[in-house]
């Protein structure tokens, strides 16, 4: 594969990424340090980037050569056929302030179907508007017991973080969120009174706690995200 197909192919891979909501231009720029306007360019067919961009967008999107050759899983099945998202599994402090997640910080990637999210509609504030949307985390059994049987320990749910609206998606089913309370990350049915957020337990032994927004925060601001996916542990 010489210069021009790796830069046709990542081009493919970065443009696909970026149709199914997993990336944007502005994370793929802070990630990497190039500016928006290169990348824009570049994803357009615009402009070509050097050999040391390419290296930055591989780096930042854990993408290696191998990936990028003709018969490769990821670029033949995912690019042509859509047929794996792959979702970065990360710590709970990476998903409570990290609108970005570097490589570095993810723990390890989640395959899912593809069509698992592509229908998924989002409902968010603009202040989320550059975070990267989809990740996953790890339920704790702390976490968990509040929301048992909804959630069990160590499963794994995969947060919308571009769903932060407290309209439910299935009426009159609530949506069960992630939110910050007191920079932990708890799950819980959520609604809005009296200027305070209400986290609502499934289970019956546990309280019901409030939460109120800092003066400058909208409501929304403590949601991380909606569950949208739960995968039970083994």
């Amino acid at each position: 594969m010489n210069f021009s197909q790796l830069h046709e192919r990542l081009r493919l891979e970065i443009t696909h990424r970026i149709d199914r909501g997993q990336l944007t231009g502005t994370i793929l720029a802070r990630q990497t340090g190039l500016q928006a306007s290169h990348l824009s360019n570049f994803i357009r067919r615009k402009r070509r980037l050097s050999l040391s961009a390419l290296d930055r967008i591989l780096t930042a999107q854990l993408l290696s050569i191998e990936d990028l050759l003709p018969g490769s899983h990821r670029t033949e099945v995912e690019i042509t056929t859509g047929d794996t998202y792959m979702v970065p599994l990360v710590s709970h402090v990476t998903a409570l302030h990290s609108p970005i997640v570097h490589p570095r910080s993810i723990l390890e990637i989640v395959h899912l179907p593809a069509g698992t999210l592509e229908q998924l509609r989002p409902r968010r504030t603009l202040a989320r508007r550059d975070w990267q949307r989809f990740l996953a985390v790890r339920v704790n059994p702390l976490q968990a017991r509040p929301m048992d049987p909804v959630l069990s320990a160590n499963s794994i749910v995969v947060l919308d973080r571009h769903y932060n609206s407290l309209a439910p998606v299935l009426p009159p089913r609530p949506n069960v969120y992630a939110v910050n309370f007191a920079d932990t990350l708890v799950f819980r049915y959520v609604s809005y009174e009296a200027n305070r957020l209400i986290l609502r337990p499934h289970s019956l032994d546990h309280p019901v706690e409030l939460l109120r927004p800092g003066t400058e925060d909208s409501p929304s601001a403590c949601i991380i995200g909606r569950v949208c996916i739960t995968i039970a542990a083994l």
